[in-house]
């Protein structure tokens, strides 16, 4: 995985575990698709309408074929809708990020 998207939400503050939900939906569908999917991550503290998914593909052309079974995935399609009917997206930013060599995923040390 050299390449990943970041994707920067800003939320309804008052729907955060409907968008748990559909975060959640796509742990199934992004790895089905082609995805590397990191994570999502939604508030905890501090600021209350930020949430942040991250997923990883080996390339940009490894992102179109991506983008292309999400079109003809069913229940991405659902969850897209899910999204749009439901409104706790308020705006969505994403960001091309490639990794250092030698930084991503390092295993923790032991601490004595």
């Amino acid at each position: 995985m050299n390449t990943v998207c970041f994707i920067r939400y800003q939320l309804d503050p008052f729907q955060i575990p409907a968008f748990a939900e559909y975060a959640a939906h796509w742990g199934e569908i992004i790895p089905r698709c082609g995805g590397h999917l990191i994570g999502y991550f939604v508030p905890s503290e501090g600021t209350n309408d930020i949430a942040w998914g991250l997923i990883g593909f080996d390339d940009l052309a490894a992102y179109e074929r991506y983008r292309a079974r999400l079109r003809a995935d069913e229940a991405g399609r659902a969850n897209f809708e899910r999204a749009r009917t439901q409104r706790f997206i308020l705006r969505e930013e994403r960001t091309w990020l490639a990794s250092v060599p030698g930084t991503f995923a390092r295993e923790r040390h032991a601490v004595p």
